[in-house]
């Protein structure tokens, strides 16, 4: 892998890692519809550098949902909950985001925010035993 590429998968994750943190700040400050928009994009971002570990990317969201599900989550490498769990975050940030009159609740989003701390650690734990 160049160094490049390192380059941007090192950026990639600590962009998700940051991401959480504002998540935390929204969901302490009652804001949790960008509570959950900033958990999606937390996993967002380390799926985005788990597939440039292959050279993989796209330029939308389905696209690296796509990758993401065929070539880690149906080959075994990442577990079917990752998966459901990412596009669980996905439908609710869409929901969140696009849709009148939503609200989540407080309990909902501090689960999210659990899992996702989780997923991010997940692929980072991944990414850097693929280097080791």
């Amino acid at each position: 892998m160049s160094s490049e590429a390192q380059e941007y998968i090192n950026y990639r994750l600590a962009r998700a890692k940051e991401t959480l943190e504002e998540a935390e700040l929204m969901l302490a400050n009652q804001h949790l519809n960008a509570a959950v928009n900033r958990l999606y994009y937390a996993c967002f971002y380390a799926v985005s550098a788990l597939l440039l570990t292959e050279g993989k990317s796209s330029s939308k969201h389905s696209g690296v949902r796509a990758l993401f599900d065929r070539g880690w989550v149906k080959t075994g490498r990442m577990s079917q909950e990752m998966g459901r769990l990412y596009r669980r975050l996905f439908a609710q940030r869409q929901r969140g985001d696009y849709d009148d009159l939503t609200v989540f609740s407080q309990a909902d989003v501090k689960t999210w925010l659990i899992e996702a701390r989780e997923f991010v650690a997940e692929i980072s734990d991944f990414i850097r035993g693929m280097s080791a």
